[in-house]
């Protein structure tokens, strides 16, 4: 069963610290520096990156003492699909057809590979 949720947009900053947090499952800020490979970078700044992720509901916290380890309430794949809605509302009328048909056109599909993409609508159908 697929729940509706509602998201909000991340920026590019957050959703790199997203994919890192989805990535480890669950970790410290220092953890997603080291992801990073950007020693230099400021606990600070990815400490209010992870805040304002857990504010947006993202991501949520067990404290043990000062340290906090973060995992993901929001999958991947929600965040992908709340992407898609969006592209798919902005920019094709909400039509699932037209992005489908933008996207065959603009990536010059081959026989085999539309095959494949319509295989997997009618599988999906099914479930």
């Amino acid at each position: 069963m697929k729940r509706n949720i509602s998201l909000q947009t991340l920026t590019k900053a957050e959703e790199e610290v997203m994919h890192i947090i989805w990535q480890l499952d669950k970790c410290l800020v220092r953890d997603i520096i080291d992801q990073l490979g950007d020693p230099d970078m400021p606990h600070s700044t990815i400490s209010s990156v992870v805040r304002i992720l857990e504010k947006k509901g993202f991501v949520d916290h067990k404290a043990y003492g000062k340290t906090h380890e973060y995992f993901p309430i929001v999958t991947r794949e929600q965040y992908a699909q709340h992407g898609v809605t969006s592209l798919m509302e902005k920019y094709f009328g909400g039509s699932p057809k037209k992005l489908v048909s933008f996207l065959v056109k603009s990536e010059n599909m081959n026989l085999k590979e539309l095959n494949e993409l319509m295989k997997t609508i009618e599988d999906t159908k099914t479930e």
